[in-house]
């Protein structure tokens, strides 16, 4: 059974007058194969082309393996961090695959002789390879550069990966707009007007992505936060470590080790704590209080306070503030034989003066920063005597022990002084109070 060729379809599709010497060779040698002279110019076709893309990925093998490995071997005897970074970021892989399309838009046009319209689609396909090639380079150069700006100690606490993902994405958007413009064949150019005439659009699109450009900008140029940082907010539940600030969100590394991720641009719409300021000076904090049972403050007794005068820390303290009650009271003529006429030591006054003395004398608080005792206001709880200092670390552990060594020894010398530490009536406290001791 023969089949009818109709050479007019051929002659739309090839020219059969510019055919090369390798169409010429697989058409006579698929010719002997019994094909019919139609079927011939498929398969010779698929054939060229099966070749042509095999030489292709011949040659961008050949490319990747020689340049990437003469490169490795020189970046591992190199000294320098940021040649290993560009090959961790699969820049010379995406540099190589450039070679293999050059050379196929150059020889597509000659291998392909007398197939105009097979040619010109293929070159259209080979300009999209090129835009993505390019895409990805830039990519792996931007990406580079993000790797090697986070070793540098000046650059690591700053929002470099916001940096380059705005970058990326405008790498993203050009080749887009270019890949869109080699598909259809319009202009790049109406595309953007296009693209201005839509921009209200765009941007309630991207508004999620411009709020946090803008806000990683804003967060940037104000110094607000850093990588590194320990920050709290509370509306988030986030309190601990800021492991990222990228385009869109902020991850932050909370002290249980669980990760909080908040939206970047609620570091400037919403409220936030830094503790940088404390991690930057040196010194931690202590404001806590001891509530003093209001009923036992009094007037010291003259042998307690000779009793007292053994505390080391306190006999000093005692002979100086002795003395001056006594002039003062024999200045203004105080009849002593009322205890409120006059000046005298108490019990509470006594006890914030060791408290505050105690505090001076402990190695693991800062002698530069503020450091006082004092009484808050009365509640119904009793007297808050407050202790107000810094210790000379900032590190969690060596806080939290310093401060519990601190009151450990503040809740035990209470009762030397004759006061007592409020606290609310327990079951026993209730049970002593209607004479059972069951």
């Amino acid at each position: 059974m023969s089949t009818t060729v109709n050479t007019d379809t051929i002659d739309q599709i090839l020219d059969p007058e510019n055919f090369n010497g390798f169409y010429n060779w697989f058409f006579n040698l698929l010719l002997n194969l019994g094909l019919s002279e139609y079927q011939t110019h498929i398969a010779t076709t698929i054939a060229l082309l099966s070749s042509f893309t095999v030489v292709m990925l011949f040659i961008d093998y050949i490319i990747k393996n020689i340049c990437i490995g003469l490169v490795k071997s020189f970046a591992i005897k190199s000294k320098t961090k940021f040649d290993d970074i560009l090959i961790e970021n699969n820049l010379l892989q995406n540099v190589t695959h450039l070679i293999p399309v050059f050379v196929a838009k150059l020889l597509f046009p000659i291998f392909f002789r007398g197939f105009p319209n097979l040619t010109k689609f293929m070159m259209g396909i080979t300009d999209i390879f090129f835009i993505v090639t390019i895409t990805l380079v830039l990519r792996s150069i931007v990406l580079s550069f993000r790797d090697y700006s986070k070793t540098k100690p000046s650059l690591a606490d700053k929002p470099i990966d916001s940096y380059s993902q705005v970058v990326n994405i405008f790498i993203y958007f050009f080749a887009a707009v270019f890949i869109y413009s080699t598909i259809t064949g319009d202009s790049p150019n109406n595309l953007f007007i296009s693209l201005g005439a839509a921009s209200a659009i765009l941007m309630l699109v991207f508004k999620d992505t411009i709020l946090g450009f803008v806000a990683s900008i804003q967060v940037s140029t104000n110094d607000m936060v850093r990588v590194g940082d320990w920050i709290e907010m509370s509306k988030f539940g986030a309190d601990g470590t800021v492991l990222e600030i990228n385009l869109s969100t902020v991850k932050i590394q909370n002290f249980d080790k669980t990760i909080t991720t908040i939206p970047t641009y609620f570091l400037i719409s919403d409220s936030f704590k830094n503790y940088r300021g404390m991690q930057n000076s040196g010194g931690r904090r202590i404001k806590r209080s001891i509530n003093i049972k209001m009923s036992s403050i009094r007037f010291l007794e003259k042998e307690e306070i000779e009793n007292l005068k053994k505390i080391q820390l306190l006999a000093p303290y005692i002979e100086e503030r002795q003395k001056e009650i006594d002039e003062f009271n024999k200045s203004t003529n105080a009849d002593q034989s009322m205890p409120v006429n006059g000046r005298r030591i108490t019990n509470i006054g006594m006890f914030r003066a060791y408290a505050l003395r105690y505090a001076q004398q402990n190695p693991n608080i800062h002698k530069e920063f503020f450091l006082m005792v004092r009484h808050l206001q009365p509640t119904e709880h009793g007297l808050p005597v407050e202790l107000y200092m810094f210790t000379n670390s900032t590190q969690w552990v060596f806080y939290e022990n310093v401060m519990a060594d601190i009151f450990d020894h503040l809740l035990a010398t209470v009762t030397y002084f004759n006061l007592e530490v409020f606290e609310l009536p327990s079951s026993d406290d209730v049970r002593h109070a209607f004479g059972k001791t069951n």
